[in-house]
């Protein structure tokens, strides 16, 4: 057996993630706003790259039939190549060339205080391009607002510097978490001093701030309106056992009946817990669907994606004829090499598009029954079961329904929210989807009487009643889900109207 080396040619097949394929994978799960964030960069790095500008032919306005004009008037219209010809300009009146025009009065001119077209405008308000948040005026922060208070109630430089730090420690609450004598120990001064400046500005519109507890809170607000009496203080000493909906007990702490105890708890609950997040700044911003669904005329669905949120691209392969035959070799691989990133881009973001329109388009074939009549018809789905259908990885179904919206006829929703787990049938019949059962929860809870409050065993007989196999523990869990107390805290709740 001879011993040497020795040169072999294998052929074999194997899996591997290149960064282009790594980076497709990424595409798919990324939100819109994500994905439009990532093609500004490569547009940004990438020569070849450039955003599509071109106008959707959709969105082209045409006029209407009953606005062109007549064939007659067509035919008796002058050409522009026969005026051209002819040496005249079409005419709109038959005023002489040497006219003075100084002394004409032309309407919805300057003189009517309205600018004329060009540069600087048109006539009508229409064509105003600015946004709303360029218009509207930028309101106050709360820091601001409590900084014009603290200059207006002292005047002693060392107060303010105390109240300018318990302003700067404010949380998005209103709260204090810091304790007086950490504050006392930050700036080197008396705590007394220090409680003495908050005690005062407790009394700041709006009133409820700098609290260290809700109970201090609450306390300041109802002072500010003169209702805190010993009743409605032994009542905010016992914020637990309002909390437990023990009304009894405190009406017994209290001292009053039931007519004023629900008097004082509606006075409550017209109280801001954080009267803080009045002030926040930062605007809410509104989910924009990645797919469009309306319905068709034979009583289909029609499903198209919302051009708003899939960015077009283009590759500049004009460009790339004019520079690459004069580049220099380095020069040359590298913008082959931007070339090939550019084409890879648009293609990943053309079959990112085609799987998301698949996949929606089959989720609503499947919850059908939701769309037409509500949540009580929804269907248990898995992702397996929209795999299988369109011949895909439950990993790829998982990445493209994730940060991905729809809207329907009865709003928006994730793509995620049409997924839920099955919960079977008492006779042996179609399952049960867990959000149609947890629907059917509520609204047994809604409609039920303080007379008669339905407890957890109570509603799962209601519910096998009607066909729904469920026990007790889940019934719990979807009430604990729903945020919706127990039948004893219920019953405690509506034992006393507020």
């Amino acid at each position: 057996m001879a011993i040497g080396p020795r040169l072999d040619l294998r052929q074999s097949q194997s899996l591997v993630m290149t960064p282009q394929l790594r980076q497709a994978i990424k595409l798919l799960q990324f939100s819109n706003l994500e994905v439009a964030a990532f093609v500004d960069e490569e547009i940004e790095r990438n020569p070849l790259l450039e955003r599509d500008e071109r106008p959707e032919l959709a969105g082209t306005e045409l006029p209407a039939v009953d606005q062109l004009p007549s064939r007659a008037e067509r035919d008796t219209a002058p050409d522009a190549a026969e005026m051209a010809d002819a040496g005249r300009l079409p005419e709109e009146s038959a005023a002489p060339l040497d006219a003075d025009y100084t002394e004409r009065y032309d309407g919805g001119g300057p003189a009517d205080g309205m600018r004329t077209g060009g540069a600087g405008g048109s006539h009508s308000f229409e064509t105003d391009e600015r946004g709303i948040e360029e218009l509207a005026e930028n309101p106050r922060s709360l820091r601001e607002h409590l900084s014009e208070q603290l200059r207006l109630s002292f005047t002693d430089p060392a107060d303010r510097l105390i109240g300018a730090h318990l302003i700067a420690l404010l949380d998005p609450a209103g709260r204090l978490s810091a304790s007086p004598e950490a504050v006392a120990a930050a700036l080197g001064i008396a705590m007394e001093r220090v409680e003495a400046v908050r005690a005062r500005m407790l009394r700041f519109d709006p009133p409820g701030l700098f609290a260290r507890d809700l109970r201090e809170c609450l306390a300041a607000q109802l002072a500010e309106k003169n209702r805190l009496d010993p009743a409605m203080a032994t009542l905010l000493d016992n914020l637990e056992l309002l909390a437990r909906r023990e009304t009894r007990r405190l009406m017994a702490l209290c001292g009053v009946d039931a007519e004023d105890m629900a008097e004082m708890i509606a006075e409550l609950r017209r109280l801001d817990p954080k009267p803080a997040a009045g002030f926040e700044t930062e605007p809410l911003r509104p989910v924009v669907p990645d797919v469009l669904m309306r319905r068709a005329t034979d009583g289909g669905w029609l499903l198209e994606l919302n051009p708003e949120t899939m960015p077009r691209v283009l590759v500049n392969q004009v460009f790339y004829a004019r520079i690459a035959p004069r580049a220099g070799r380095e020069d040359r691989a590298f913008i082959s090499e931007r070339l090939q990133t550019a084409n890879w881009l648009v293609k990943s973001l053309q079959q990112r598009a085609q799987t998301i329109l698949k996949v929606a388009a089959e989720i609503v074939r499947q919850q059908d029954g939701f769309v037409r009549h509500g949540v009580a018809h929804m269907r248990p789905l898995t992702l397996r079961d929209i795999a299988d259908t369109v011949e895909m990885h439950e990993s790829t179904v998982s990445r493209v329904t994730s940060n991905k919206y729809i809207a329907t006829p009865r709003g928006i929703f994730e793509l995620k929210y049409f997924f839920t787990t099955a919960i079977g049938a008492t006779g042996g019949g179609e399952s049960h989807s867990a959000e149609a059962v947890r629907h059917r929860i509520r609204a047994l809870i809604g409609a039920e009487t303080p007379a008669e409050i339905l407890s957890d065993d109570a509603i799962v007989a209601m519910l096998r009643r009607e066909g729904v196999d469920i026990a007790r523990r889940t019934v719990a869990k979807y009430r604990e889900a729903l945020r919706i107390p127990s039948s004893v805290q219920r019953k405690r709740e509506k034992s006393v109207p507020a």
